[in-house]
């Protein structure tokens, strides 16, 4: 009997600690959400197919203990994550089962830590913050600088995100499209942000990053929250539940719809670091409709408070495939391009001659059309942008690892 009452115990308390992947749908039961609807735009444009969408991005570290200071590091890593994983550049793509792989898609969706701040101040997108509080709840006090956190940037400019210790189980939770402005954005724990640094061992890849920002740009949990749920996506298998272990594929569920079961290693369920690695094509349109004229997240087409380098060793949005050869880091200073917004010319100009002169100088439309490709002789130049149409463009400063990349914005 005693034999029994201990296992028992040793069951309910393993339980009562079992990492919690998830604590979106937690914090959405449980906070007052105030939504917005539409972030409205003056200057709305809608996405260009196969359009590579750039989010600046702003990481709050919260630190109370020295262990919780994450590294610049780390934070680099975790950049590079986002930006293979929703570019379907991951190197475990090739596990997908073949049975799946063609619903894999390339969201054609990138993240880059902010270069100016909501003042026009340069930045490197990184705040440092000591707090009193040793830990944060899940009811958004890391995002108010009254109660120890630290207030969010523009959220129609910036995706906010938070990195604390978190109390709880929770690795991590996310507003959805809509919320707030003061509290938008993704909440993780120090330790399973990045692939490197003190990470717990079963989240140590970065997927919890991923799997948020899924939330934040309008995905569901693949279950639906709910026994045999919808997550309203059509390609995506209704399944009977969550999934917090690597599987063996297939893995059939009551309510699978064929033979091929659940789609367990998708980045929206709630399986391992290392078993996720895929987004589909129907996830893939879902979050680029936030990006979409009247759409939640619209005001991003208009930011350019992200420009050179793409962050944690990402490469420069291509025009044709995902191979581009990662950006040389050159100070973003150093290189002026004004005005941004632009009308009918804008200017380039280099603090030493030596940065531009002989350089090649293009510029390529969202579509990835090259619209004009020149050779820089001085250290300043103008360009007459007359006969553009209102919307997005690349300026591309030199060639192979040696460029600079800077967004432009016609109205």
């Amino acid at each position: 009997m005693r034999l029994f009452l201990f296992i028992a115990f040793i069951m309910i308390l393993t339980g009562s600690f079992a990492q919690q992947r998830c604590g979106t749908a937690e914090y959405l039961q449980s906070v007052s959400q105030v939504t917005t609807g539409a972030n409205q735009n003056t200057y709305a444009r809608d996405t260009v197919t196969n359009e590579i969408l750039t989010v600046p991005v702003v990481i709050h570290v919260l630190y109370n203990q020295s262990s919780e200071n994450i590294s610049q590091a780390q934070i680099l890593s975790q950049l590079k994550v986002l930006n293979d994983d929703f570019r379907r550049m991951n190197a475990d793509a090739s596990i997908t089962p073949s049975a799946f792989r063609n619903d894999a898609a390339d969201c054609r969706i990138m993240f880059c830590l902010a270069q100016l701040d909501p003042r026009g101040r340069t930045t490197n997108g990184i705040i440092r913050k000591q707090t009193s509080k040793t830990a944060f709840a899940l009811n958004d006090g890391m995002k108010f600088t009254a109660s120890g956190g630290d207030d969010a940037w523009d959220s129609k400019k910036y995706l906010n995100i938070w990195v604390c210790n978190l109390q709880g189980t929770a690795l991590g939770y996310s507003t959805i499209p809509g919320s707030s402005p003061d509290r938008d954005g993704v909440v993780i724990r120090f330790d399973a942000f990045g692939t490197t640094g003190t990470l717990r061992p079963t989240y140590n890849k970065g997927r919890t990053a991923t799997h948020e920002i899924g939330h934040w740009l309008g995905l569901k949990h693949i279950w639906g929250e709910q026994t045999c749920g919808d997550d309203g996506i059509g390609d995506t298998p209704q399944q009977e539940s969550y999934n917090s272990h690597c599987l063996n594929f297939p893995s059939m569920s009551a309510c699978s719809p064929d033979n091929r079961g659940d789609m367990f290693m998708n980045f929206m369920d709630y399986t391992p670091d290392a078993c996720m690695n895929i987004f589909t094509h129907g996830q893939k349109t879902k979050m680029r409709s936030m990006f979409a004229v009247n759409g939640p997240r619209n005001s991003f087409m208009n930011s350019f408070v992200c420009d050179s380098t793409m962050g944690g060793g990402a490469t420069v949005p291509s025009t044709d495939t995902a191979t581009a050869s990662p950006v040389q880091t050159v100070p973003v200073n150093s290189i002026t391009v004004y005005p941004n917004p632009i009308q009918n010319q804008f200017n380039i100009k280099a603090d030493d001659i030596n940065q531009i002169a002989g350089k090649k100088i293009t510029v390529f439309n969202a579509s990835g059309m090259k619209l004009i490709s020149i050779q820089a002789e001085t250290a300043n130049l103008s360009i007459n942008t007359s006969t553009w149409r209102p919307g997005l463009y690349l300026l591309q400063i030199g060639e192979g690892k040696d460029r600079v990349i800077k967004k432009l914005i016609k109205y």
